[in-house]
């Protein structure tokens, strides 16, 4: 017979395996969605608090996160292989990129060229939103592997249609965009999709991400960086690991309108998917005089 003690005990011993879940879903998902560690991800400790670096994780899959003063981005597709791509070879003129083997959602467009210029010493990319224009101007001169596969990328139409999947608040002041697969709905596994290959990092000398800076998602270890990139409309404490490829020179009144609607719902680590749409509906990158 069932006392009314047994009948609290079993209570108790459901409420905290249902607890035991939640943590363990919230844990499966931070890593999934660890920093501009590619919303492909990188879990960052930040302050103490773990904040999901995805993509700034790249690839395009999220990977377990470095202490950092902030939260950072990143791809939760995988982590590169073990020998990883070499960085830019600049008397052969050449990037290295290899196949991403972690794993995650990959649209397949095929491999950069190898053989790249690092002239003009930028270029322009101009995303076109449902927002509005957003326009960088791409430091080619010293990160022109990066600059070669958005361009590559932007040729096959790998972001058109795609959805920015990752809001951060003001500790962490970004937007997370590149995973072609992305629903931004607060629900799905976002920030796992990417091209299917990953780069060395590169322009890591010095680097800072303040407002203005548009940089890549990756994931904790080294030669990760793929698809995904985030817009930064504040100041970023992260560590010099993402590789900065450009400048914001218009749009980033639509980054502060994106970051004021706020998100969905929170992640657990200040991001989440953000309430105000934004889709990319076409990327076209130009060289510059």
């Amino acid at each position: 017979m069932t006392t009314g003690k047994d009948r609290q005990k079993q209570l108790a011993r459901e409420h905290y395996e249902r607890q035991m879940q939640r943590r363990v879903e919230r844990e499966q998902k931070a890593k999934r969605t660890a920093i501009i560690g590619s919303t492909v991800g990188v879990v960052i400790v930040v302050g103490g608090i773990v904040a999901a670096v995805a993509m700034l994780g790249g690839g395009d899959t999220a990977t377990e996160a470095a202490a950092s003063p902030s939260a950072s981005p990143a791809d939760t597709a995988a982590a590169p292989p073990s020998a990883g791509p070499k960085p830019y070879d600049a008397a052969a003129g050449t990037c290295d990129y290899v196949p991403d083997t972690a794993g995650g959602q990959v649209k397949d467009v095929g491999m950069p060229p190898a053989k790249v210029k690092n002239t003009p010493a930028t270029k322009t990319m101009t995303l076109k939103t449902n927002l509005g224009d957003i326009v960088v101007e791409l430091n080619n001169a010293k990160a022109p592997c990066t600059t070669n596969s958005l361009e590559f990328l932007a040729k096959k139409k790998f972001y058109d249609g795609s959805k920015c999947h990752r809001l951060g608040s003001a500790q962490f002041p970004m937007l997370q965009c590149g995973d072609p697969t992305a629903k931004a709905d607060g629900k799905s596994q976002d920030g796992a999709g990417g091209p299917g290959y990953v780069m060395a990092e590169e322009n890591l000398q010095g680097a800072q991400y303040k407002r203005g800076v548009m940089a890549m998602a990756k994931t904790q270890a080294p030669g990760s960086t793929g698809s995904q990139f985030f817009l930064v409309f504040g100041d970023i404490g992260l560590t010099p690991d993402y590789t900065p490829v450009g400048t914001i020179t218009k749009g980033l009144d639509i980054l502060d309108k994106v970051n004021k609607a706020g998100v969905i719902a929170d992640m657990g680590d200040g991001t989440g998917a953000p309430k105000q749409t934004v889709e990319i509906k076409d990327v076209t990158i130009a060289g510059k005089s």
